[in-house]
């Protein structure tokens, strides 16, 4: 009769190259472990802001900020009626910038949203710094398939100010961002199950080359001088991750994914069809991957600034005559109308997402109760940097309390990166800070920061 096998939570393997990996979690390490929920984090931006009418536009119910309230409780607006089927399991959050925003290029909105980064005066050799979204990951990378998950509506990086990523790495530097749903369906699932053996062999030589040039370069780094070798250390340090990548590639590769139903899945559609199908299919894969437990951090980045790339053209697609960029700059009324309806078919996405995340079950509560989902914008309206436009849904496993239109205090602004430094302690990750950050959201939506 075998003995039985116990595990500490924090058990490592020692992977090919050399490589510590934590283990993921296994029912030998009991249930102490097992049992817990996994906690996620994901990421929603889109450009140019929001509709916030003003009072000569007469559309108060138009504001994508409420404006009323009723029996004690916020009244949901025009543009985000859709979300009232969850106005127990989201909030709104008013009063929020970041402090290097004004003195910024109002276009580097995008790129500072997660970092809060002086992208005005950024230090020697370097342009940004780490988003939260890469502050999870690196928290939460051992426990599944993917650190994390870099979607958007373009794909790729962009360039400087006009990004089409809003993940960016622990070296500042942006993390390409896929927008193709049967690229990323097969890069989560993968598809193709019976090319498991060959795709371990690729991947144990994989991670023999990247030891090899990793060597190679330390070897080198010796006889460099003091610029070079910092541009080194930058190398090195992007090989180990590389590295620590294809190590989690391989230690997972045998173990099966969780069944599940693909059956409701386009892998076919484009970001040049249909906008709400595209938006829906990308929004269906990400709730596969976190019920799944493929990952626990995702980006997705709904529309770039400074009328950039193909959702440009989306409100035209809608029937509403102009482009986005175009509709968050306009001063009348009907401009500022059809800028709402704009904010009505996202918030329909969003709905759509949430309602996913809420029918998939955890061992404990559903999906949605162990996430942190962040919708908003770098901009409130026309390249305004205060007030950012800020949803926050789901958590209620991680004491996050709902139905709130939660407003800093009258006359002050609130850095968003305490916000950020709230979700991280929400998460369990326990950080003294997080980019510009002075302290939590004590007494807000956050209940156990």
């Amino acid at each position: 009769m075998k003995s039985s096998l116990r595990l500490d939570r924090r058990a490592f393997l020692q992977g090919l190259g050399g490589v510590a990996m934590a283990l993921p979690v296994l029912d030998a390490m009991g249930a102490e472990v097992t049992d817990q929920a996994p906690r996620r984090f994901c990421a929603i931006y889109t450009a140019n802001g929001m509709s916030l009418p003003k009072t000569e536009h007469e559309l108060p119910e138009w504001s994508w900020f409420p404006t009323k309230e009723k029996d004690g409780e916020f009244v949901f607006g025009a543009s985000t009626q859709p979300l009232e089927p969850f106005r127990k399991k989201l909030s709104f959050m008013g009063g929020l910038y970041h402090p290097s925003g004004p003195k910024s290029d109002p276009h580097t909105c995008s790129d500072m949203w997660l970092t809060g980064a002086p992208l005005y005066n950024p230090k020697p050799g370097t342009y940004n710094t780490v988003g939260l979204d890469q502050g999870v990951a690196a928290n939460t990378k051992q426990f599944c398939r993917r650190p994390s998950l870099v979607l958007s509506i373009d794909a790729g990086s962009g360039y400087l100010s006009r990004t089409g990523t809003i993940s960016y790495g622990f070296d500042g530097r942006p993390i390409p961002a896929e927008n193709n749903p049967r690229r990323v369906f097969d890069r989560l699932v993968r598809g193709d199950h019976t090319s498991l053996k060959s795709e371990h062999d690729v991947l144990v030589r994989r991670i023999k080359l990247v030891d090899a040039v990793a060597e190679s370069a330390k070897a080198l780094d010796k006889q460099l001088g003091k610029s070079d070798r910092e541009r080194m250390d930058q190398y090195l340090t992007s090989l180990n991750e590389v590295e620590s990548q294809l190590v989690a590639s391989e230690k997972w590769i045998d173990i099966p994914l969780k069944k599940q139903d693909y059956s409701h899945l386009n892998l076919d559609v484009t970001n040049e069809g249909e906008p709400a199908e595209f938006y829906r299919n990308m929004f269906d894969l990400i709730a596969l991957a976190f019920d799944a437990d493929i990952t626990r951090t995702v980006t997705f980045m709904l529309n770039r600034e400074d009328g950039m790339g193909i959702s440009d053209t989306f409100p035209i697609k809608l029937g509403l005559a102009k482009t986005h960029h175009n509709l968050s700059h306009a001063t009348d009324k009907e401009g500022q109308l059809n800028f709402a309806k704009y904010d009505l078919f996202l918030s329909n996405q969003i709905a759509h997402f949430l309602q996913r995340m809420d029918g998939y079950k955890d061992r404990s509560g559903s999906v949605l109760d162990n996430s942190i989902v962040m919708f908003g914008s770098g901009a409130s309206t026309t390249h305004n940097s205060h007030n950012l436009p800020t949803l926050i849904a789901g958590g209620a496993n991680m004491g996050l309390k709902h139905g709130q239109y939660w407003k800093s205090p009258a006359g002050v602004e609130t850095q968003m990166s305490n916000v950020y430094l709230s979700i991280l302690r929400s998460m369990g990750i326990e950080k003294e800070s997080f980019s510009d950050s002075t302290s939590t959201l004590s007494g807000s939506i956050f209940g156990k920061v």
